[in-house]
């Protein structure tokens, strides 16, 4: 029997918006070569990516002959609000489609007050964010919502949160939906506006990883804050496991702290032991002054001895379970986030990793801390709408559904 022979598909006005954004392709003769479509197709792809108002179109340097134009993604046309979720506050900003942000506001949360009152508190913040970022509230497209706890990604729901009481199953898409709605409206193309809930450190590490290390097939970025949480992006994709519990190296057990009791209801979690929490909790008891990662973050930046002690020792103890991460994943770049990520802390990780790891798996590993810093997970959770919203399929049936909502105008 011959071999099967597959007819490649047309690329759909989605498939040409994916290589305009990506920078592959931006003028209609790079279009024509990549997709091998004809000059009028392409013309009729770009005619409803047009009429859709996603693109923008520039005059492109001369090489002696006329000018040719260039198509790019417009980041203007429309607007996501981004809300990153810790344990005592919480950020909310508003963001244009490439990530920039254009109002934000950070408040007092507690998040172990449960989903009802942290959501439509947090959603209370929407209306002046929208105003202060000078952008048209029906242009929203969708929301991003980062959470210090494991999720999963096609439900929308957090799942068994060490630290989240009350949140386990959540209905958080529904739920912020419609407080998104009393508070709002309708969203950009009527019915519920799209959320789209990812663990924090998955979001940091997607956002980290376009902003300074695109070309890094494997990126790891370690969050150690109050817990302790892995995100890893592998060829530009958040990596999140089967069910979205990759990376939660917090409650990996340390051989020898039997009697730590962590936030999980089990001992001797490496978050027991060197998370931020547990490091305010040896603090308090040294005339420290602390109760979370945020006083720890402090304390250390004043230059306190015992914070900065214990930071290194944590460093090392985190250290010690990286050694594993890295030899698994060999990635290309180890980032450090969170509270605790200053000199002390990385200084303690490099003094394990290096003794513990093979030469081999270190060798082009930089080891370097967080770019965005605070701002990383709004930026992460943003990215993450947009990905999704102008993915090829999902482009494709928004189109079909704006150009029909057009047609009908009177």
């Amino acid at each position: 029997m011959g071999e099967r022979v597959t007819t490649p598909q047309p690329v759909s006005a989605g498939g040409l918006l994916d290589l305009i954004r990506s920078g592959r392709a931006n003028t209609r003769a790079a279009l024509q070569r990549a997709t091998g479509l004809s000059r009028s197709t392409v013309g009729q792809r770009l005619d409803l990516l047009n009429r859709a108002g996603w693109l923008r179109h520039t005059t492109g340097a001369s090489t002696g002959g006329r000018p040719s134009e260039r198509i790019v993604f417009d980041p203007a046309h429309a607007s996501v609000l981004a809300v990153d979720l810790e344990t005592r506050h919480a950020r909310a900003a508003v963001l244009d489609l490439a990530g920039a942000i254009l109002a934000e506001h950070t408040g007092p949360l507690d998040i172990t007050e449960g989903p009802d009152h942290v959501l439509d508190h947090v959603s209370g913040w929407f209306p002046d964010l929208i105003a202060a970022a000078g952008a048209d509230a029906s242009r929203v497209c969708g929301i991003g919502l980062s959470v210090p706890g494991p999720v999963d990604w096609e439900a929308g729901q957090v799942v068994e949160p060490p630290i989240m009481p009350g949140w386990d199953r959540y209905p958080i898409r529904e739920r912020l939906q419609e407080a998104y709605a009393r508070h709002v409206g309708t969203s950009l193309e009527g019915g519920p506006v799209p959320v789209l809930v990812d663990n924090d450190a998955n979001l940091m590490a997607l956002a980290e990883q376009q902003a300074s290390h695109r070309d890094c097939g494997a990126f790891v970025l370690v969050k150690v804050s109050t817990g302790i949480g892995a995100g890893v992006v592998v060829d530009g994709h958040v990596y999140r496991g089967i069910d979205g519990g990759a990376g939660d190296i917090g409650h990996i057990r340390v051989h020898d702290r039997a009697d730590a009791l962590c936030m999980c209801g089990s001992y001797g979690c490496l978050a027991a032991v060197a998370s931020g929490r547990a490091l305010a909790k040896e603090l308090s008891g040294a005339d420290g002054n602390a109760a979370s990662g945020s006083d720890v973050r402090r304390l250390l930046a004043e230059g306190h001895p015992d914070a900065i002690r214990l930071a290194r020792e944590a460093g090392r103890r985190v250290g010690e379970v990286l050694v594993i991460v890295v030899t698994l994943l060999n990635p290309g770049v180890l980032m450090l986030a969170g509270d605790l990520s200053g000199v002390p802390f990385m200084t303690g990780v490099r003094e394990l990793l290096y003794q513990r790891a093979m030469p081999r798996t270190t060798a082009n590993l930089q080891i370097v801390t967080s770019r965005l810093g605070d701002h990383a997970g709004l930026i992460g959770a943003a990215t993450t709408v947009v990905e999704h919203l102008y993915s090829p399929a999902r482009a494709d049936a928004r189109l079909a559904g704006i150009l029909s909502s057009q047609s009908g105008r009177p």
